[in-house]
């Protein structure tokens, strides 16, 4: 998956799909970063299409 902003529905579901499969990664691994890049994305996609009042 290439890392880049989350703009549609679609990438945000593909983003949520890679994050299940690298939810046990290893600390200090490139999957264990790669989880917390999407894991940063994804909550910034979140809070700006789906604000909590």
């Amino acid at each position: 998956m290439t890392i880049k902003k989350i703009e549609t529905t679609e990438e945000h579901q593909a983003a949520l799909a890679r994050i299940e499969l690298l939810w046990d990664a290893e600390p200090n691994t490139p999957e264990y970063e790669e989880l917390e890049t999407l894991s940063a994305l994804v909550d910034a996609y979140e809070d700006a299409n789906f604000p909590m009042v």
